[in-house]
């Protein structure tokens, strides 16, 4: 589990400092909410309330920031999207004449 206030941004990776945990910050580099659900050590899809923090309230929305006390800055990455030669070679292939 990460022990310090470091983690990285739960939806373009970004590496971020205690500074960017705020409740109303966000990700200097993609825009996104900080202090959410998806980017803390506890969010995980498969357990109640997709938390593994038994005493976390429930929150429904897990991108916006919210008052959580059992937040912790996650180290994982944020989610993988195809590279835009992979993009590129699928639009080609949508649109090849044949």
């Amino acid at each position: 589990m990460n022990n310090n206030k470091n983690g990285t941004c739960w939806n373009c990776s970004a590496e971020l400092t205690a500074v960017h945990y705020g409740r109303n910050d966000s990700c200097p580099k993609c825009g996104r909410d900080t202090k959410v659900c998806k980017g803390c050590e506890f969010f995980d899809p498969n357990f109640n309330n997709q938390c593994k923090e038994n005493q976390a309230e429930r929150v429904i929305d897990k991108e916006r920031s919210n008052f959580c006390d059992y937040f912790k800055p996650s180290v994982r990455q944020g989610p993988a999207g195809p590279s835009p030669a992979d993009l590129r070679a699928a639009a080609e292939a949508l649109f090849k004449k044949n």
